[in-house]
Order: structure tokens, then C-alpha cells, then sequence
């Protein structure tokens, strides 16, 4: 497809009109109209600004595309992973785990993932599930992997949650109290800072941000992807040197650092 078709589309999807797009743009409407039935090209400084009106990258204007990809919101199913997760709590008698199970698919009933139709408890079974798979058996990390946006999501408190004290320190740690632009940089640099001093929370921390890194290309827009990536790269080393200095969770560090940095590294260059 031309640079015209990927326009025309763009602003289609969009439910946008021509003089719609030449009104933000401050161009006229015969410059759309040239644009998408590929009489001229937009100039670089156009370019640039038609993929930040639209949210894409430059790219996704500018490269012609010879195939189009099915693409996927979700692998698995939440309520096999709730099975699972509920199953394996049993065999293992972690009884943190199981009552956290309920507890979070009852708190986010009804919520959805951004930009989608999922429903949100896919999220936190699917950091539950991912450190089981590393081979992490702990009650308190499994159960605080279910649990650690209820407090900041909501509207729970620490002491709604039908845990021991452990697992509820690792939730306060792992919610963020709102912020402000003026002062987000003080309170996430301590959130951070805090979370760094706990191996577990940092451990949870860190498959959480993996988590949110695969699908952040459908869930957020530009602007904020380019802030998770900063903020990954400013703050992340030190949670997964946390993690590796704890000779338990030697093998999670290798691949939550192998999974993160391959995730940053396709982003930048897809941007």
C-alpha cells in the first residue's frame, strides 16, 4: 500500500474527514486530498507531524505494506490460567495464593486492559503465571502477583486483602500513590528506591513491567510508550540486580533482563 492508501486508512479508521486532518494540521484541505490519492508526498516536517496527529510511527505512514498480520490481544485464557493458578495453590498448599486468586478476579470484575476488550485479571494471572514458570513456588510472591494493582485499582485497601503480612507489604510496596507532573519524578524515584531494597517485590516488579511491555504497542499511545522505555532503562538495572544478587532468583534475572531488553530493543527500532 502507497503512503496515500496508509493515509486515506489512517484517517478512516479514524472516522475522520479531510477537513478534519487540514484543520489540526493547519494545511489545506487540497493537501490531504493530494496526499491520499498519492499526487505529492507530504515533506518530512508534514510527515513527522501527520504520525504524531495519527499515534503511529512514521514508518507505518511511509512504508509501503505488502502483508498484513493477524495480531493477537491475548495468548491464553483467563479462566484456564485461573484453573491452573487455583489448582496449583492446592498441590502446594499456598493458601495466600488461593484466597488472592478470588479475591483479585472479584476486585477487577468488569475492568478491561487498556485499549481492549480483555478483560483486566488477565494481567496479574498472567505475572502469577509467569513466575511459576521460572520455578517460583513462593506463597507470598505468587499471591502478591495477583494482587498488586487491587490496592491501586481498586479501591481496596492493604488491610482488605485476605493475606498474611508479608504478602501485604509486598502490595504496598509494589502501588504507586497518584501523581502530578509536577511531582512525579520525586515519587516514582522513591517508589522505586523502595521496591529495589525487597528481592521479591523487586522480582514482581520486574515480570510486571515485562508484562506491560508486551502490550504496551496496542494499549498505549507514543508519548507514553517513549516514557516506559526511559523509564525501564532509568530504573529497571537496579531492580534486576536486586533480583540476580539473590542467589535464588539467580536463572529469573537472566531471562526477566533477556525478555526486557529485547522487548526495548525491537520498540526503539520499530519507533
Amino acid at each position: 500500500m502507497s503512503i496515500g492508501s496508509n493515509l486515506k486508512n489512517l484517517r478512516e479508521e479514524r472516522g475522520l474527514t479531510q477537513d478534519q486532518v487540514s484543520e489540526a494540521l493547519g494545511v489545506s484541505f487540497q493537501a490531504v486530498s493530494s496526499w491520499e490519492r498519492d499526487e505529492y508526498k507530504p515533506d518530512t516536517e508534514k510527515l513527522i507531524r501527520l504520525a504524531e496527529f495519527y499515534d503511529v510511527s512514521v514508518s507505518a505512514i511511509a512504508e509501503e505494506k505488502h502483508k498484513a498480520f493477524k495480531t493477537k490481544d491475548t495468548i491464553y485464557d483467563w479462566e484456564h490460567m485461573k484453573t491452573y493458578m487455583k489448582t496449583t495453590a492446592r498441590n502446594f498448599k499456598l493458601s495466600n495464593t488461593l484466597k488472592a486468586v478470588d479475591f483479585a478476579v472479584e476486585a477487577h470484575e468488569g475492568q478491561k486492559r487498556k485499549k481492549s476488550a480483555v478483560p483486566y485479571i488477565y494481567h496479574p494471572l498472567n505475572l502469577a503465571c509467569h513466575a511459576l514458570s521460572m520455578g517460583i513456588i513462593e506463597d507470598e510472591i505468587i499471591a502478591a502477583c495477583m494482587l498488586h494493582d487491587v490496592v491501586e485499582d481498586c479501591k481496596k485497601s492493604i488491610e482488605d486483602l485476605p493475606v498474611n503480612d508479608e504478602t501485604k507489604e509486598l502490595v504496598r510496596l509494589l502501588t504507586c500513590e497518584k501523581t502530578t507532573p509536577e511531582n512525579r519524578e520525586e515519587i516514582i524515584s522513591a517508589y522505586y528506591k523502595e521496591i529495589e531494597a525487597n528481592p521479591k517485590a523487586s522480582l514482581i516488579k520486574c515480570i510486571d513491567r515485562c508484562n506491560n511491555l508486551t502490550t504496551m504497542s496496542w494499549g498505549l499511545s507514543r508519548d507514553r510508550i517513549y516514557r516506559m522505555i526511559k523509564e525501564t532503562e532509568e530504573y529497571y538495572p537496579a531492580l534486576l540486580k536486586t533480583i540476580k544478587d539473590t542467589t535464588e532468583y539467580n536463572n529469573a534475572a537472566w531471562l526477566l533482563k533477556y525478555q526486557m531488553e529485547s522487548m526495548l530493543d525491537i520498540y526503539k527500532r520499530l519507533m
